[in-house]
């Protein structure tokens, strides 16, 4: 089985180089726990070995040695610009995560369409006259995003930011946007890339946040310590659903990982917690 490593060494090291190729993962993450975080430093140091194959070893881990890189990475945004995204890149990583990022991460921007049935004027999206009454455009959004996909996922990394935008906006029909995932599930098979969706936790109704789990391949949540006994919080990185990487998990009977996000290594893994 191809596997397309997360770009975080020690977790790739623990699920023998990465994740499935064609898998479809969910970062479910409580607020600042580490979701985005985890999709920069994996773009960063995945462009990073593409870019410099000699360099992939130090950068990957030898774990990774026979995995696949991704062609290109695309980044799908709906609500934040290209240019905030890399200033908050910019502003918390080193100055290499961001001028990698910068230089080779593909930003599509469907704001156009993800606000052009609200009241924000498209001034506000970059997007034409600052106007409240300007003339809109009826592009189907779920729409869009699918052209995209089946133009661009092969053989690429692709993140989605955010599932929670989409989710919270009154003109997306939510069955819709599942149906659509259950269908990138099964369309990645055949992409034999890899697919990020981020999704913030309690933002939606734990039974829609079900039904969205069981329609991808993987989940890896991200979540803050709630130790009353520790006095600084702790960041933990649980992998609560992957059919073909839990197996690898078990057998070492980890239970959660302990993560940090520091300026100049971004999102690490430095601990695993056993099943006593």
């Amino acid at each position: 089985m191809k596997k397309i490593p997360t770009g975080i060494s020690d977790l790739d090291a623990i699920i023998e180089g990465g994740v499935p190729a064609g898998s479809v993962v969910l970062l479910f993450t409580e607020i600042g726990a580490g979701g985005l975080e985890y999709l920069y430093t994996s773009s960063a140091k995945l462009l990073r070995a593409k870019n410099k194959p000699e360099d992939a070893p130090t950068v990957l881990g030898d774990e990774c040695k026979d995995s696949k890189l991704p062609g290109d990475i695309h980044y799908i945004t709906f609500s934040r610009a290209r240019e905030d995204i890399l200033e908050e890149v910019k502003t918390s990583f080193d100055e290499h995560y961001y001028e990698t990022i910068e230089e080779s991460v593909n930003f599509k921007d469907l704001s156009k369409e993800y606000f052009q049935r609200t009241m924000v004027p498209p001034g506000w999206s970059g997007d034409g006259e600052d106007n409240l009454f300007s003339d809109k455009s009826d592009t189907d959004l779920l729409e869009s995003l699918v052209d995209f996909l089946e133009e661009n996922a092969e053989g690429n990394m692709v993140v989605i930011d955010s599932l929670t935008d989409l989710l919270t906006n009154s003109s997306i029909d939510n069955d819709k946007l599942v149906t659509i995932i259950k269908g990138m599930r099964r369309a990645s098979k055949k992409w034999g890339g890899v697919a990020y969706l981020l999704l913030s936790k309690d933002i939606v109704d734990e039974g829609l946040e079900y039904h969205i789990i069981d329609s991808v391949d993987g989940v890896f949540s991200f979540k803050w310590s709630d130790n009353p006994r520790v006095s600084q919080r702790q960041r933990y990185l649980i992998v609560d659903k992957f059919m073909s990487v839990l197996p690898h998990l078990k057998r070492q009977k980890i239970a959660r990982f302990t993560a940090e996000v520091t300026d100049y290594e971004g999102y690490v893994v430095i601990n695993y917690e056993r099943i006593i």
